[in-house]
């Protein structure tokens, strides 16, 4: 990867862009939550991601993208419930997508991990988030002229499904109650 530089700041970019915009829309407060053992699975989970995305980005590739945010969601739920249980899961992915299948993975998520209704204002407002991140994405993929199917178009993509998993885990925390909070550290306990 001779380019690692570029992948960085459109990386950050990327992330700069869904963190406003999930802000303004009230999933987030100006910043990503995160976990730092849940970025170390995506690492894991990553590749098998891949094998089922990649194929989806010309019909659907939108979903393609946005899928990964529901993998973020999914697994800050289990990180939040009984992380014990799941943190050495070497097949965690599958957790996620053996029960429906890849194309309805984001309903099991939200159904059966979140516990949000399919029917419900909270389901569909996650849903139109994830879908807006999940445009933004494939339009700042777009906008980047990468010749397709080539080896910087693939890092792209990568990059910006572990963004979007990024969202995910982040929107989920918040809605678990989960929150950045300044603390004033005395300084006789200062080592």
């Amino acid at each position: 990867m001779e380019n690692i530089e570029y992948f960085d700041k459109y990386e950050e970019r990327l992330t700069e862009l869904l963190v406003q915009q999930c802000t303004a829309l009230g999933m987030m407060d100006g910043q990503l939550l995160a976990a730092e053992e849940l970025e170390d699975k995506w690492k894991e989970m990553a590749p098998e991601y891949m094998v089922n995305a990649v194929p989806q980005i010309q019909e659907y590739p939108t979903v393609s993208v946005a899928w990964a945010g529901y993998i973020g969601l999914g697994i800050a739920a289990l990180w939040d419930k009984d992380w014990e249980k799941y943190k050495d899961n070497s097949a965690l992915y599958n957790v996620f997508v053996e029960p429906r299948g890849f194309d309805c993975m984001d309903e099991y998520i939200m159904e059966e991990l979140l516990g949000i209704g399919l029917e419900s204002n909270e389901y569909a407002e996650i849903e139109s988030v994830m879908r807006s991140c999940g445009k933004t994405a494939i339009s700042m993929i777009r906008k980047e002229n990468i010749e397709p199917q080539s080896p910087d178009a693939f890092y792209v993509f990568a990059r910006s499904v572990k963004v979007l998993f990024k969202v995910g885990v982040s929107i989920a925390l918040k809605r678990l109650g989960y929150k950045y909070q300044k603390v004033t550290v005395d300084k006789k306990f200062d080592c």
